[in-house]
């Protein structure tokens, strides 16, 4: 229950703390009068003007604070209450139960209200993270189970006597295949946790991205051979101040992910313009597209999208939320455009940097 205090109940209730304090303190200047006017009136003294104030103002101060003592005294029981549910809750926190919700009759007011209101939010905010935790390592349990399963499975079938030499060579080469799997979500693992750790600085650095391109579309030739696709690379001089590492795993998954999903003979088209003081980069295809319903996850974390594309291609469903983290880390940006059937565009806007021109 977030409880919102407006302007004016702060104001309501500081009027009615200052209040309190003015009786209060009436009460005990008024009673301070009477009783030295009484002393005075039974004990004949000689005192000047000026002493007979200070005696009125110490005993006034004196009565004051004897009030506030009996006050806090009376109040001291309630004060319990509320810090051992504090206490309680925050023992709850600490061991991991963030279901905990404090004053939901909203029955605290002022200063403990709203550092009652914080600790609701912190364990909203914590029990948020510890969904996505959980969710997180689901779907890594699922991604391992997965070649695990097949390993173990051909493993067994392996130490059969009666197999062919031409079946062990199969049952070897997806066992092989099946490790790479493992190893290629392992790697992948390893760098979104770097790239979202605080505590790494990334380099940046000048260099040519159309070369960069260049070199990218080379490196995966034999699979966009093997495919026969039809690659088109349309690009200008650009000069680029960025990680240059980082940023090759950002091509290198969008292209991956190209020719995995485009059929026998398709095209890839890769064009690079300058607009302004950004690089604008779109890896097209004419692919099997993605549904608006998956554009809107792509991005994230073991998304795979539809059966039609996890069944055209494996994957750990990591590469996306690589390209997109990156692409964030430049203060750049990524978007993706696909019509089901007719293919995908995705565009990956990034800052040219200051000391480029």
């Amino acid at each position: 229950m977030n409880r919102k205090i407006s302007k004016t109940e702060m104001a309501v209730k500081g009027a009615g703390a200052l209040t309190l304090m003015f009786l209060l303190c009436c009460v005990a200047f008024t009673a301070a009068y009477f009783l030295t006017r009484w002393f005075y009136e039974t004990h004949p003294v000689s005192l000047s003007d000026f002493i007979v104030q200070l005696v009125n103002w110490g005993l006034g101060l004196f009565i004051l604070i004897l009030l506030g003592f009996i006050v806090s005294i009376v109040t001291r029981p309630k004060q319990i209450v509320v810090w051992n549910e504090l206490m309680a809750a925050l023992r709850r926190i600490a061991k991991g139960d963030f279901n905990v919700v404090i004053d939901q009759e909203g029955k605290y007011r002022g200063q403990m209200g709203e550092f009652v209101d914080s600790i609701n939010e912190m364990t909203q905010e914590l029990r948020q993270v510890e969904r996505l935790r959980q969710q997180f390592i689901s779907d890594v349990s699922h991604e391992i189970q997965s070649p695990l399963t097949s390993i173990r499975g051909f493993a067994n079938t392996l130490q059969r006597e009666d197999l062919s030499r031409e079946e062990q060579r199969r049952y070897l080469s997806i066992i092989e295949k099946e490790t790479v799997r493992l190893s290629r979500l392992s790697d992948n693992l390893m760098k979104l946790t770097s790239l979202e750790s605080d505590h790494v600085e990334w380099e940046k650095q000048r260099y040519r991205l159309d070369t960069q391109l260049e070199h990218v579309v080379l490196s995966c030739e034999p699979q966009w051979l093997d495919k026969e696709l039809d690659i088109e690379l349309d690009t200008e001089p650009c000069p680029i101040r960025a990680n240059e590492e980082l940023l090759s795993q950002i091509w290198l998954n969008l292209l991956h992910n190209a020719i995995k999903f485009t059929p026998h003979s398709g095209s890839i088209r890769i064009s690079l313009k300058k607009v302004g003081g950004e690089a604008r980069v779109e890896v097209s295809d004419t692919g099997i597209g993605i549904s608006q319903e998956d554009q809107q996850r792509i991005f994230e974390r073991f998304y795979k999208g539809d059966k039609q594309r996890t069944r055209t291609a494996e994957g750990s469903g990591l590469g996306l939320s690589i390209v997109h983290k990156i692409t964030e880390l430049h203060g750049g940006a990524v978007r993706v455009k696909s019509t089901p059937g007719e293919g995908t565009v995705f565009e990956v806007v990034l800052p040219l940097g200051d000391s480029v021109q």
